[in-house]
């Protein structure tokens, strides 16, 4: 271990500039990552939320509800007869059922805990009776609707319908749309941060040629020699994770958190997913170097 540990300490100071380079790399590649990541969360927020590009949504009439259509709340035979024409609809994929309480739930989440008070006692702003039973209802092909609505509108107890395409459409669009160009950037950078850790382990292993050719002679394995190189990997792997999760955490506290607090459509990325993308950057940063470093260092290390 002192052998390994000097020539790691020996490896850094020689190559400094070349691991400030690999290092700056990583960090601005797995910051990319980190964030397409949180984007795919972002993504399935929304569509938790608001439903997705396949989805329309049946709203059901409540009590004392002001659309004309509606003569009452919906019966209980009323909404088994909605969900026989849903069943029976060749355009359909599948449906969900969501209850008041579960829209209330919903509600709440989007004005956060801190406001959770406002929806409790005699003067709540919102009570689960006031919000309408809806039917999530997924399409097999976002083009093909037009049956499964004509059938649903005017039904008993339907208040109306919403078509989630238009709404949802073109706000994943725009999130599918940088989550694609941070990863297409990040694996153009990545592709540089291994071209890096590639010059890095050349023009370390030329500059301890004779020293490997020695222990080459002398019997040491592969491994043994190239286990400095790979701690020369790991160390910048873990200073590129380190940064790229430090700028992922401010970018969750400064701009999520303090700048879009009040942001009430719908839910934003949490601490949650933020654990998740630097899980993600976590598992990259590694592949990154080490895997590329341990199948070169076996051509650079046979002098």
């Amino acid at each position: 271990m002192r052998y390994v540990l000097s020539n790691l300490g020996q490896g850094l100071r020689r190559n400094t500039s070349m691991h400030l380079a690999v290092v700056l790399t990583l960090f601005v590649s797995l910051s990319l990552v980190g964030f397409g990541a949180l984007l795919n969360k972002q993504t399935d927020h929304i569509n938790d939320q608001l439903g997705s590009e396949l989805e329309i949504t049946a709203y059901l009439c409540r009590k004392n509800d002001n659309n004309p259509d509606c003569l009452g709340e919906v019966t209980e035979a009323q909404k088994k007869a909605i969900v026989k024409v849903v069943e029976d609809s060749p355009e359909v994929a599948g449906y969900r059922f969501e209850s008041q309480e579960t829209a209330f739930e919903k509600t709440k989440e989007l004005y956060g805990p801190e406001e959770a008070d406002r929806f409790e006692g005699p003067n709540a702003i919102l009570r689960p009776e006031d919000l309408p039973e809806s039917i999530w209802i997924t399409l097999k092909d976002p083009r093909e609707f037009e049956g499964i609505t004509s059938a649903v509108v005017g039904l008993d107890g339907v208040a109306r319908l919403v078509d989630q395409r238009e709404t949802v459409g073109q706000i994943t669009g725009i999130v599918d749309w940088l989550q694609r160009a941070a990863l297409i950037v990040a694996g153009v950078l990545g592709l540089a941060a291994l071209l890096l850790v590639a010059n890095t382990i050349r023009l370390a292993a030329f500059a301890r040629r004779k020293e490997i050719a020695i222990m080459r002679l002398v019997g040491a394995s592969t491994l043994y020699i190239a286990l400095p190189f790979l701690l020369e990997a790991l160390v910048t792997a873990v200073v590129g994770v380190a940064l790229a999760a430090g700028a992922l955490v401010a970018f969750e506290q400064f701009v999520v958190i303090e700048r879009y607090s009040g942001f009430t459509v719908f839910p934003l990325v949490d601490w949650a997913d933020l654990a998740y993308a630097v899980g993600v950057v976590g598992i990259a940063g590694p592949v990154i170097t080490l895997v590329p470093t341990l199948l070169l260092t076996r051509k650079y290390v046979k002098v």
